[in-house]
């Protein structure tokens, strides 16, 4: 009898043990995806960025799309509705994690808000990729993106160049925690405060949104009726600002210098409310951050610097050339 029962415990410890074997194969399956075999099947990437909804986002994931297909992975894209919602981001990057996603693609709502769900990602051995806007972490793997203090400073060049005189200028900037948009502002003015014609520069901070940015821009030029410059740095914000001049009829007074392009930013750079618009290459954005992914999933080496991808000047003068059609109208 006595020797059944240790029989029995014998088989009991070694049953535990096999469980306790299976749940760490199991942890190492899902949380250590780099480790994984592509034969298991194919990798899962999530990309997940500030907004699904605008043109510069489809061109994202059109670009993404390709590089999926190519490198045969699994690819899936979300974000938040409003590019402030910064929490619902972490959510994605926290449920990520938790699915056994194998790499992230992430463009970061709030340079410092987002670390914390970066760095839990990084920490159970996901590498995560940023393009177009970044966070404030070293635990990133790599970053893609356009320089945004060049393309600040070129939003400059297209003022200075196609105006005469003093100058009196408005910023639209959206979010004041994203990191894009800052350094945009920053290359702008650092560019701007080299030039003695340059009197005045008024920031003011929008929700990205068209609204926000169409009804702040006129209470702006209200208040600042000297306003003959504005300078504005997303999708969202351009529209806004076009609309605003179309509403007060301001085009002739107004040399407004936007980025990003869409139908309508396109239509408002042909009649007149826009007079230049700095266009970024999204469509590299998507392709590179899922290539630059997989690279990393298959121990493959990745920049160590950031990678840069083209930005464009668009003015009413160009926009009908071959080259700028292209970049204009890529996603379509």
């Amino acid at each position: 009898m006595k020797t059944d029962k240790k029989a029995n415990r014998i088989l009991l410890r070694a049953a535990l043990l096999g469980i306790l074997a299976l749940s760490l194969a199991v942890f190492f399956y899902r949380y250590l995806p780099g480790k994984r075999k592509k034969s298991d099947g194919p990798y899962h990437i999530a990309m997940i960025v500030k907004s699904t909804e605008s043109a510069f986002w489809k061109s994202v994931f059109a670009g993404a799309g390709v590089a999926a297909t190519e490198y045969n992975v699994s690819l899936t894209t979300e974000g938040p509705a409003t590019e402030e919602d910064y929490e619902t981001q972490n959510r994605l990057l926290e449920e990520a994690v938790s699915s056994g996603a194998d790499a992230i693609v992430f463009s970061a709502v709030d340079y410092n808000a987002n670390v914390e769900a970066v760095e839990k990602a990084a920490e159970a051995g996901i590498p995560v990729v940023i393009i177009d806007s970044d966070v404030n972490s070293r635990r990133v793997s790599c970053r893609i993106g356009t320089d945004n203090l060049e393309a600040g400073a070129m939003a400059a060049e297209a003022v200075l160049s196609q105006t005469e005189g003093p100058l009196y200028i408005g910023v639209v900037n959206f979010d004041e925690h994203t990191a894009n948009g800052q350094q945009r502002e920053e290359g702008f003015r650092k560019r701007m405060e080299e030039e003695e014609r340059v009197k005045t520069i008024e920031t003011i901070n929008v929700l990205s949104t068209t609204e926000s940015a169409r009804e702040k821009t006129k209470d702006m030029i209200a208040e600042h009726p000297e306003i003959n410059v504005i300078a504005t740095f997303n999708e969202w914000t351009s529209l806004g600002v076009g609309w605003a001049i179309r509403d007060l009829d301001k085009k002739d007074d107004i040399m407004v210098a936007a980025f990003d392009s869409n139908v309508v930013s396109v239509g408002m750079l042909e009649t007149g409310e826009v007079d230049a618009l700095i266009v970024q290459n999204p469509y590299a954005m998507g392709y590179l951050g899922v290539e630059n992914a997989y690279r990393l999933l298959t121990g493959k080496t990745v920049s160590e610097g950031p990678i840069d991808t083209s930005t464009t000047l668009v003015t009413r003068e160009n926009m009908f050339l071959p080259e700028c059609q292209k970049v204009l109208f890529m996603f379509d």
